[in-house]
């Protein structure tokens, strides 16, 4: 059931930013970063595909039939539907764990509880872009953002049990980051980007006993490709809920459990994430929770003059 469209809704929001945000908005600053994100997105995405995970995954797209609608990165002169290029492109943007990650201004919201933002967007807009063509660069971006930002600010609000409990949050919110950046690119109107929310949020999954293995990445995949089939089934008529995510029964209320609105409701683009508290591209090839880690023993062996053929033995203690 729906909420009173008097009441506060994360959805509304949430449809009414991305449907409503245009290229102009965007200021030179989050351009800027935008620009990082993309290159950085792409650059991971060539990198995993060398891995195994991404060759069984080709034996399995190309053993499909379809419309021939977009391409994969690394793989040359073949085209597939859409929904399995972004899956292709979000397995392999996932593969290595190099991918940004999502910085917090909100209390109990720390690395790792939230998402890697980029790669479910990045793999919508690139599939979808593809497969309708004629899109240019500022459509791009735009799009991009929309998605980047819903993401973003549904992982902020979202309880942070949500992720303590088992949920692997680039596999859940990165769907909805994927949802509406296909929607955007798509054209769609406030209720169709509601409606795509609305598909994603019964679609969105990916738990971390799945950690270790090939299937981790494979949320982030799932994440994109479910994302655009969102948006490919309001494309042709389909309907969902216009508030899936708020209520008794909305996402948040399920997955979560519950919300702290208070932290994103009429803040979506107010500032763009991306530009404030803004998103953190790995500068090192890891996780993201073992940098200060690798920090340390930088300073360490720069400050005590330690060569790394002195080592002899490094024990960990957990």
């Amino acid at each position: 059931m729906s909420k009173n469209s008097s009441e506060k809704s994360l959805t509304k929001e949430a449809s009414e930013f991305a449907y409503n945000l245009t290229y102009e908005q965007i200021s030179n600053v989050a351009l800027k970063i935008t620009r990082r994100c993309i290159l950085d997105g792409i650059s991971v995405m060539i990198g995993g595909t060398e891995q195994d995970a991404l060759k069984i995954m080709y034996k399995y797209i190309n053993s499909t039939n379809g419309s021939l609608d977009a391409r994969l990165i690394g793989i040359k002169d073949k085209k597939f539907p859409a929904h399995l290029s972004a899956l292709w492109h979000g397995l392999a943007g996932h593969a290595m764990d190099w991918d940004d990650t999502q910085v917090s201004y909100g209390p109990g919201r720390m690395y790792g509880l939230l998402t890697h933002p980029t790669v479910p967007p990045l793999s919508a807009c690139l599939s979808i872009g593809e497969m309708i063509g004629g899109v240019n660069g500022k459509q791009f971006v735009t799009a991009f953002n929309a998605g980047f930002e819903v993401e973003c600010k549904i992982a902020e609000a979202i309880n942070p049990d949500h992720y303590s409990r088992g949920f692997h949050t680039s596999g859940t919110i990165g769907t909805f980051g994927s949802a509406v950046a296909a929607a955007k690119m798509l054209n769609f109107n406030k209720d169709q980007i509601a409606m795509t929310i609305g598909i994603a949020a019964s679609m969105a999954s990916g738990i971390r006993a799945n950690f270790g293995t090939m299937t981790k990445p494979l949320h982030v995949g799932r994440s994109s490709e479910n994302g655009v089939t969102a948006a490919l089934l309001v494309k042709n008529g389909f309907t969902a809920d216009l508030n899936s995510l708020d209520g008794k029964w909305g996402y948040l209320a399920i997955a979560g459990p519950g919300a702290e609105l208070d932290h994103v409701l009429g803040k979506f683009g107010n500032p763009l994430t991306i530009e404030n508290p803004g998103v953190s591209i790995k500068p090192y090839p890891c996780g993201v929770l073992t940098h200060p880690n690798m920090d340390a023993l930088k300073y360490l062996m720069k400050d005590e003059k330690i060569n790394f053929k002195d080592v002899l033995e490094i024990k960990l203690y957990a």
